[in-house]
């Protein structure tokens, strides 16, 4: 008994861990994001139409980073799935599955206005 006392706070040691790699990960992913975006808003000359690539650059950061944080709210449930955390990880999950689907779909919209604008505009000699 003793041995799957010991093996069962080794796994929730580790899975701890795991999920503090993802939170760190998703911060990372909000960190470098911003850092393009700032870096790509500096370079781009004409902010009108250059501010649709900088919401998709931004944006697919956020989406990545809500990903990670969804996966280490799923994992931190396995351990100790008690009611109240699996009711909270339900919540998170639709909130952060919504986020990230609308997030998406503006993002696919704005890459397509983006992509009619470049067929529209008259090539360069």
């Amino acid at each position: 008994m003793l041995e799957i006392t010991s093996l069962r706070e080794a796994m929730m040691h580790g899975v701890e861990l795991f999920q503090l790699l993802l939170e760190i990960i998703s911060i990372a992913c909000v960190v470098i994001g911003l850092g393009k975006t700032l870096w790509l808003a500096a370079r781009v000359r004409d902010h009108a139409p250059g501010f649709p690539r900088i919401r998709l650059c931004f944006g697919s950061w956020l989406i990545l980073a809500l990903e990670f944080q969804l996966a280490a709210d799923i994992l931190a449930t396995t351990v100790a799935p008690s009611k109240e955390e699996l009711i909270r990880l339900a919540i998170i999950a639709v909130i952060r599955t919504f986020l990230n689907y609308f997030l998406g779909k503006e993002l696919e919209a704005q890459s397509e206005r983006q992509q009619d604008r470049l067929a529209e505009s008259p090539p360069a000699r």
